[in-house]
């Protein structure tokens, strides 16, 4: 590949925007200049004052365009990640829906062979959410599929997925889950709490545990009382628990998005879209996780009764809202992909530093997109 100088550029450099050029050699950032330059035989994109940020990172998306691991196709994940990859979107975690564990292993093993083979954004590896979770908190999940803890289906379904799974949502507040936190933790997998009714006490106790972080903060979690305050109130109230959250201004209010600025670490806020399968998409019929879905104020609700399903939301748009909600370019982009990367230990993604991967966004002034850059390749 081609080495490859952006020039004219105001990158995120180190929290900082600054004026900048950047050379791209073999896939990774070989050089990043704050001053004027020019480099003989080496071809130059004008990036023309856009911002440019680290390449955008999902932990948490059910699908996109049509395509997710729903649909049990290793092409069709590929697929997802190519059009994910148009959007800004350099890695991120598929995230499949709560199943009986003998559903959910067998789409792991359908899903498999898609690792390792994208051209587009990567995938990390597979958030399970679910099966372990709250009937008192399904959300939109099945309440048939939701299964008291049992460390043999979760055994069962690390070998289905031979190791790849990356994170896992489950509700502290189960029965017998403990052995289940154990063997994630020893596997290195990142333990999410969400769908979840805790009580202050159970989610503290989830934390003693091994649980960091949270599933879509304030959305299917018992909500904040100054009685009792809840798993809402616990992640609110220690800064060591880090979070999602939907910035998409519907599933959290915008100002209650900006306020967690002003109560959590900015590393502990990590941006997700929680996408469904027909986001991006202009006609239907639009089907999530068996589902039709109909899209009504800026979210995809079930049909049958409107209640909220899932986001419509792309990175791009989190990373303008986030902005639009109080939060500064460089805080957008610590938000929508260095985190990410941080929590999950994902090596040379996530900031523009010398020798990580050319991941890079160019946004206009008004934070549109303007191009992308993945493995120093334009989208």
């Amino acid at each position: 590949m081609q080495d490859l100088l952006i020039t004219n550029a105001r990158a995120v450099l180190s929290g900082k925007i600054r004026p900048a050029a950047l050379c791209l050699s073999g896939g990774k950032i070989k050089q990043i200049f704050t001053e004027e330059v020019s480099l003989p035989n080496t071809p130059s994109f004008d990036a023309k004052g856009a911002l440019a940020v680290p390449g955008f990172i999902d932990l948490h998306i059910h699908g996109f365009a049509g395509h997710g691991p729903e649909n049990a196709n290793p092409a069709d994940l590929l697929a997802m990640s190519n059009e994910l990859a148009r959007y800004g979107v350099c890695a991120f975690c598929p995230t499949l829906y709560c199943a009986r564990p003998h559903e959910m292993e067998t789409l792991l093993k359908k899903l498999l062979p898609a690792l390792g083979s994208e051209t587009g954004a990567k995938i990390i590896g597979f958030h399970l959410e679910g099966p372990f979770i709250s009937p008192q908190k399904p959300g939109v999940m099945k309440p048939q599929d939701i299964v008291p803890p049992q460390l043999d289906d979760m055994k069962r379904l690390y070998e289905a997925a031979q190791g790849h799974i990356t994170n896992i949502t489950l509700a502290p507040e189960l029965p017998e889950i403990g052995p289940i936190i154990d063997f994630c933790l020893a596997r290195g997998i990142l333990i999410q709490a969400g769908h979840t009714n805790a009580t202050y006490g159970d989610f503290l106790h989830g934390v003693q545990q091994g649980i960091k972080h949270t599933t879509h903060l304030f959305n299917a979690m018992s909500g904040f009382n100054h009685r009792n305050p809840g798993a809402a109130g616990a992640v609110l109230m220690h800064p060591e628990i880090s979070c999602e959250i939907i910035a998409d201004g519907v599933h959290v209010h915008p100002d209650v998005v900006g306020f967690l600025r002003h109560i959590k670490p900015l590393e502990n806020i990590v941006a997700v879209t929680d996408a469904l399968k027909p986001t991006g998409l202009t006609s239907g019929p639009f089907v999530a996780n068996g589902e039709d879905v109909i899209l009504d104020g800026g979210v995809w609700k079930r049909k049958t009764d409107k209640v909220i399903a899932g986001s419509a939301l792309t990175m791009a748009q989190a990373f303008k809202n986030l902005v639009k909600f109080g939060y500064s370019p460089a805080e957008a982009a610590q938000l929508t992909c260095t985190n990410a990367a941080h929590l999950l230990n994902i090596p040379h993604k996530g900031r523009l530093e010398e020798g990580f991967e050319a991941d890079i966004v160019l946004l206009d002034e008004q934070l549109n997109l303007q191009a992308v850059f993945l493995g120093g390749k334009k989208q």
